[in-house]
C-alpha cells in the first residue's frame, strides 16, 4: 500500500508538471494549481471548490487535460467539493474580503447619505446616476466614476451603500490585489472567487491599483464578465476616465467603458464654502478659506478637523487671523512651485509620480510640457530649476518642451485655453 501511495504521488507530480508546460502560467496558477489532484483507480480526479470553477476548467482546459490524462492511460474527472467561505461584515448588507474593512466602516457609511452630499451643477448627473444604481430600477448595470483625488468618489460609494438594500461586496483595488495574492498563496482562490460573486452589487474603489498587475487584471476581467452576465450591478472608481488609464490592456479598458461613465468635478468655491459651514466653521472664515482650498475634499476635511480641534483644545474662537496662522501650510501650498505642479496634476487628473517618472506616454508628456510652460510663465525659476521640479529634466529637455508648446498653441486653441486655466490656477 505504501508503494502504491508513493507511486501515486510521483504520478501526480509528473502530471502536474506536464499540465504546467501545456498551459500558460497565469491560467495554471489561477485555475489549475488550486485544484486537488487525486488518483482513483484509472481516473485522474480534479476536485474544485465550486461549480463555477469546475465548469470553467472543463470549458477552457478540458481538451488539454483529457489529452494529458490519456497519455498517462487515465480518464479525466472534474468534480466539485464545497468549502465554507468566511466573510467580514461591515454592516448588514455590505461585506468585504478581508479584515481591513472593519466595523468602523459601518459608521462611515451610515453618516454619509445623498441628502448630505453637497454638489454643484457639474456633478448633478453623476450623483443622479449613483442614486439610480443604488435603487432596484435602473437601465444600466455598470457605473464607472472618475475624478481627481478629493472630489468625493469614495463618499459617493458610501452613499450608494447606505441607500441600497442590495447585498454588496465592496473593496478597493489594493485590497483586491492583496486578497487575490493571499488566496493563491493559501490555496483558497475558490473562496475568494465565491465571495466576489456572491452579491447583488460589486463595488471597487480605485481600480488604478490594479495597473500593471497582470494576474490580478486577468482575474478582475473574468470577475466583471461573470457579474455582467449574471446581471449584477457594478460600481467602479478611478482618478481618470477608462480611455486614459495606463497599465491596463484594451480588453479591460473597453469593459470599463462599456457601462455608464460619469465624471465628478472637484469642489468649487461654493461647494467648499458649504462644506466648511456645515462642518461648523465660522461663515466669514469659510468665505475666505474657500478661495484658497477649493478643489480637494481631503484638504477641506483636514482644515475642518484642525480648526475644530484647535477650538476644543484652546477654548478660543477661530477667526480669520487665527485661521491664517493655524493653516499657513495649507494656504501657502499653491504659492510654491512644487505646490503649483501638484495642483496642476490634480487638475489634469494625472499623478505627480507619472510627471516625475520616465513615462513617455503621450498624455504624460503633454501634461509635463504644459506644466513647464506654466512654471516659466508664472515664476522666475530658471529652466534648470523648472526641469528639476518636473522630475530632474535637464535644460535641453525644458527648452524642447517650451518650443513644442509654442508650436502647438498656434494650431490648437484648446491647448491655449488649457494653459491659461493652469496659469490662473497657479497665480
Amino acid at each position: 500500500m505504501q508503494a502504491t501511495a508513493i507511486k501515486q504521488n510521483v504520478n501526480l507530480e509528473s502530471i502536474k508538471g506536464v499540465i504546467a508546460s501545456k498551459i500558460d502560467s497565469a491560467g495554471f496558477t489561477t485555475w489549475i494549481s488550486p485544484l486537488r489532484f487525486e488518483l482513483v483507480q484509472n481516473n485522474l480526479v480534479l476536485v474544485a471548490q465550486n461549480q463555477f470553477t469546475a465548469d470553467y476548467v472543463k470549458r477552457e482546459y478540458g481538451k488539454i487535460l483529457e489529452n494529458i490524462a490519456a497519455d498517462f492511460l487515465l480518464n479525466l474527472d472534474v468534480c466539485v467539493k464545497t468549502f465554507n467561505t468566511d466573510v467580514c461584515s461591515a454592516n448588514d448588507n455590505v461585506v468585504c474580503a478581508h479584515e481591513s474593512l472593519d466595523n468602523k466602516k459601518s459608521e462611515i457609511i451610515s453618516e454619509n447619505t445623498f441628502d448630505k452630499f453637497i454638489t454643484c451643477d457639474a456633478n448633478m448627473f453623476a450623483v443622479a446616476a449613483c442614486k439610480k444604481i443604488a435603487s432596484n430600477n435602473t437601465s444600466f448595470t455598470q457605473l464607472f466614476i472618475n475624478g481627481a483625488s478629493g472630489c468625493g468618489k469614495t463618499l459617493l460609494l458610501d452613499c450608494i451603500c447606505n441607500a441600497s438594500e442590495k447585498r454588496i461586496v465592496r473593496m478597493n483595488g489594493g485590497q483586491f490585489v492583496a486578497d487575490f495574492a493571499r488566496s493563491l498563496r493559501d490555496k483558497t482562490i475558490f473562496s475568494f472567487k465565491d465571495l466576489c460573486r456572491n452579491c447583488d452589487m460589486f463595488i471597487m474603489d480605485d481600480v488604478c491599483a490594479l495597473a500593471g498587475k497582470r494576474a490580478s487584471c486577468d482575474e478582475f476581467l473574468q470577475l466583471l464578465l461573470d457579474l455582467k452576465n449574471a446581471g449584477k450591478a457594478i460600481v467602479l472608481t478611478a482618478n481618470v476616465a477608462p480611455n486614459a488609464l495606463s497599465g491596463f490592456d484594451r480588453r479591460l479598458q473597453s469593459l470599463f467603458a462599456s457601462g455608464l461613465v460619469v465624471e465628478v468635478e472637484q469642489p468649487n468655491d461654493f461647494v467648499t464654502r458649504m462644506i466648511l459651514v456645515r462642518g461648523g466653521i465660522d461663515v466669514n472664515v469659510a468665505n475666505e478659506l474657500s478661495k484658497n482650498i477649493s478643489g480637494d475634499g481631503h484638504v477641506i476635511d483636514g482644515v475642518i478637523n484642525k480648526i475644530k480641534t484647535y477650538e476644543d483644545l484652546m477654548g478660543e474662537h477661530v477667526d480669520m487671523n487665527v485661521a491664517s496662522r493655524l493653516l499657513s501650510d495649507v494656504l501657502s501650498k499653491s504659492k510654491t512651485p512644487l505646490g503649483m505642479v501638484k495642483s496642476m496634476c490634480e487638475k489634469m487628473s494625472i499623478s505627480f509620480d507619472e510627471i516625475c517618472g520616465n513615462s513617455r506616454a503621450r498624455r504624460v508628456v503633454r501634461a509635463r510640457q504644459i506644466m513647464m510652460a506654466v512654471l516659466k510663465n508664472v515664476t522666475n525659476l530658471s529652466l534648470t530649476e523648472i526641469g528639476n521640479i518636473c522630475g530632474g529634466r535637464d535644460h535641453a529637455t525644458v527648452v524642447y518642451a517650451l518650443a513644442q508648446i509654442e508650436k502647438q498653441k498656434s494650431n490648437d486653441l484648446i491647448l491655449g485655453a488649457e494653459i491659461d486655466d493652469m496659469i490662473k490656477l497657479c497665480k
